[in-house]
């Protein structure tokens, strides 16, 4: 009964610690694994929140535009110098209805909901033979980009059939920058109703000239597995592979000079730009001989770090000392191009009273999606100087106010006061968390792993009994899910073709023709009876050669 008591005050205690730290709403952010995408490809869309929402995702209002192939869930939490930092992330396979621009409408988790967010998707049929079993298509985008500008330079392998050992080169341009952007993307999609598996690669070009230059042809080379039975059964039985070398077109970029209407000191050119600043005190004043930092951001969407201008001016004030820190570069890759940023911080210090003005800032830059000359402008700022006081003796409480702007300082026993309540407050938390942690250890030691055996048990024939009764119905997506919860517990696979290659001969056919059913395109009738045969003799022990292993990898090694 003491126990059961003790267990009771816990988790009030706990449940009050919780609300007193409510934290605000959850930012959600939604991204996608590329921009533009064809009518007839998958694509992945990721929600992703620094906290947990406040509820989980109703993806419902995504099937109005698009339909909805998978979904995961993932959790990571890492812990940088002390500090703690989680990270939830949702991701969500789809095919697009119909080609045009679409909206991904806010999603509700709960009270918290995601930004929208504009996909376009192209109607592009390719111009490929059915009968090519692996080739290369490359596209850019602009074919006119002006020098210094970024220009998307894609490029999609094609196959439906195995391969090994491949190896691809980079493109190359004369006087050109070339980034490649993030990780290679792997999806699947139809051509001229020949199911293909794509590898998508992404790179950053930027002129450093202008004229016509051209970007050569790339060449895969890469073993083919040919669709031949050995000669022998055994197991020193390798497979039997043919070398396979595909080219890419050559693309000629067509680049434009400087246009004469630009106006500003230096060329630099971007699709958006943005110039922020902030303060070490929200007010704009400090005492004399105290540091007031300033911080100057600027972010280009579609350029290099090397293209930003310096942002401290070098203009001295009178009665003011001008301390400029090293500036922050960093270039943040994305499927849609690359960002830069400039980061620079300036403290201000003072020598004696009063107020002083800080010139304003103008940065004229060129939007290559509009094609006109815009600017970037802070305005002048004014900063005061406040005296001294000769009473108030040198504290520790400068360095305070310099770490939380805007906040006022205290009394020095007010201060002690808050200090000891504080302290005794976080002790006596640190007691009831340490104590919580004891008990949680202890009864799970007393817990015995057998007890969790049912629990497996019965999930187990769950699965079963749902994929029996989708196959006895006939029901195709009923079936997919069946398998799909049935494949996450027995090999941790996420899709029906992961699955498929987890399995033994019969089964595996039985799944992808499921898989053929569901996402072919034609209205077929499905028979269950032959699946269920086949998982009722199946063989669980998982294929040591799954597909998925070479759709990204070979590339990837280059």
């Amino acid at each position: 009964m003491l126990k059961n008591n003790r267990y009771i005050w816990l988790y009030w205690f706990l449940c009050g610690f919780l609300l007193t730290f409510q934290a605000a709403a959850a930012e959600i952010q939604v991204s996608v694994d590329r921009n533009p995408v064809n009518l007839s490809e998958s694509f992945q869309i990721t929600f992703s929140a620094g906290e947990p929402p406040d509820g989980s995702p109703d993806f419902a209002p995504l099937l109005q535009n698009f339909e909805i192939l998978n979904q995961q869930r993932s959790s990571n939490v890492s812990w940088v110098n002390g500090k703690s930092s989680r990270n939830e992330q949702w991701l969500v396979s789809v095919i697009a209805r119909q080609s045009g621009e679409l909206l991904i409408p806010p999603i509700a988790f709960g009270a918290d909901s995601s930004k929208p967010l504009k996909v376009v998707v192209n109607d592009a049929p390719l111009t490929t033979s059915s009968s090519d079993e692996v080739f290369l298509e490359v596209q850019v985008t602009p074919e006119k980009p002006y020098v210094q500008s970024q220009v998307l330079y894609t490029l999609k392998l094609y196959r439906r059939v195995q391969i090994t050992q491949a190896s691809l080169n980079d493109p190359e341009i004369k006087d050109a920058v070339v980034e490649k952007l993030g990780e290679d993307s792997t999806y699947s999609t139809q051509v001229k109703g020949m199911d293909y598996w794509v590898t998508e690669r992404k790179y950053a070009i930027f002129p450093q000239q202008s004229g016509i230059f051209t970007i050569e042809p790339l060449t895969l080379t890469a073993e083919v597995v040919a669709n031949q039975n050995p000669r022998f059964n055994g197991f020193f039985n390798r497979q039997i592979t043919e070398s396979r070398r595909v080219s890419s077109k050559a693309i000629t970029l067509n680049v434009q000079p400087v246009p004469a209407s630009f106006t500003g000191p230096a060329w630099l050119s971007a699709e958006s730009l943005e110039l922020s600043q902030s303060w070490s005190d929200d007010r704009l004043q400090g005492k004399v001989g105290e540091p007031l930092t300033r911080t100057i951001k600027l972010t280009a969407k579609g350029a290099t770090v090397g293209q930003l201008p310096e942002l401290a001016g070098q203009s001295g004030i009178d009665g003011i000392k001008t301390y400029p820190d090293q500036p922050l570069l960093r270039e943040d890759k994305s499927s849609d191009g690359l960002n830069a940023v400039r980061e620079e911080k300036i403290a201000y210090i003072s020598s004696k009273p009063g107020e002083y003005t800080l010139p304003a800032l103008t940065i004229n830059w060129f939007n290559t999606k509009t094609q006109k000359t815009e600017v970037a402008h802070l305005a002048e700022v004014r900063i005061k100087a406040l005296a001294t006081e000769d009473s108030q003796p040198a504290a520790t409480a400068p360095s305070q106010a310099q770490i939380e702007p805007g906040h006022q300082q205290a009394s020095p026993v007010s201060a002690t006061d808050g200090n000891l309540l504080w302290q005794a407050l976080s002790g006596f938390l640190g007691l009831g968390w340490l104590l919580t942690m004891v008990w949680f250890f202890r009864d799970k030691r007393q817990k015995s792993p057998v007890d969790k055996m049912p629990v497996v048990e019965a999930a187990r024939l769950d699965q079963q009994t749902a994929l029996k009764k989708a196959c006895q119905q006939n029901n195709p997506h009923a079936a997919k899910q069946a398998l799909l919860d049935w494949g996450r517990r027995q090999f941790a696979a996420d899709n029906l073709t992961a699955v498929a290659d987890c399995c033994s001969g019969p089964l595996s056919e039985e799944i992808l023709a499921l898989n053929h059913v569901l996402y072919s395109g034609e209205q077929q009738a499905w028979d269950g009876e032959a699946l269920w045969r086949a998982f009722s003799k199946q063989d669980s022990t998982p294929n040591k050669n799954p597909i998925e292993s070479d759709t990204l990898q070979p590339l990837y090694r280059l």
